[in-house]
């Protein structure tokens, strides 16, 4: 499967030209013989604490079904983040959507990132979400779950590319390229994280996308500005490994319970 990245800086709470923005990135995807291509966070508003400003019904999803249409248009999965307006809290969510226009997954931030204010406005979810893209089965986390290996764990059961939208600051870059390299080594699996650049507010946002193989290796990283980056992800590559070195068969979650009991 050939993955791309779109390392995307978007205008503050502007979807309409953000929308405008991503067509240009849809093309260079379909132009580069991409299979899918992921979006940041929260990919057409930025990191916005305003749910009730950004937000989207369930009966008016326009971020979904700007994309469902380009979907079609390109032929090309997409992942994009969005938010879902809901009382008494909204909820941070990230599709992925077919070239046909069907929702494969939809999967709300299981770990709202409290430091930052987010869980005063978003709902934690409370599941995770699988879809199939071509031989590959994916699921997407977002951001701050990066910091919790407890999921990867999981959803490396049944996922072998797990994607990482991100709104990621600078000051915490180190951070961001760090724990994706160790997410896909522990978990022996593909992990692409999808960040943003720019200025937003009182931070900055170094970018840093990439996409790692289940060696730990870097297949292709993004700088500092807007870009499509792209990697050839190679199924057989990771079955055989995990064949080869059983690594995640020698874990112990039962006895792990236990200890964390005592």
């Amino acid at each position: 499967m050939r993955l791309a990245l779109a390392q995307t800086e978007p205008l503050w709470e502007n979807k309409e030209e953000n929308f405008r923005a991503a067509l240009g990135f849809l093309e260079q995807a379909r132009k580069k013989g991409a299979d899918m291509i992921l979006f940041p966070e929260m990919s057409m508003t930025g990191f916005s604490m305003h749910p009730d400003k950004i937000g989207e019904t369930r009966e008016d999803p326009v971020t979904l079904r700007f994309f469902q249409e380009q979907a079609g248009k390109y032929g090309l999965h997409i992942g994009i983040g969005y938010v879902e307006y809901c009382l008494p809290k909204s909820c941070n969510r990230y599709a992925v959507i077919s070239p046909s226009g069907e929702i494969l997954a939809d999967y709300r931030k299981i770990h709202p990132f409290t430091f930052g204010t987010e869980s005063v406005h978003y709902a934690g979810g409370d599941s995770l979400a699988f879809c199939q893209v071509k031989e590959f089965t994916v699921s997407p986390l977002i951001c701050y779950d990066l910091r919790f290996p407890e999921l990867f764990e999981i959803a490396s059961e049944r996922a072998e590319l797990i994607a990482v939208p991100a709104n990621w600051p600078s000051d915490r870059r180190e951070h961001f390229m760090t724990l994706l390299r160790a997410r896909a080594i522990e978990d022996q699996c593909f992990v692409a994280g999808i960040n943003r650049v720019g200025h937003a507010r009182t931070l900055s946002y170094s970018g840093d996308s990439m996409i790692v193989d289940p060696f730990g290796r870097v297949l292709a990283k993004a700088g500092d500005g807007e870009e499509l980056i792209v990697a050839d992800l190679d199924l057989e590559i990771l079955r055989q490994y995990r064949k080869e070195f059983p690594a995640r068969t020698d874990r112990k979650p039962e006895l792990y319970e236990k200890l964390r009991a005592r």
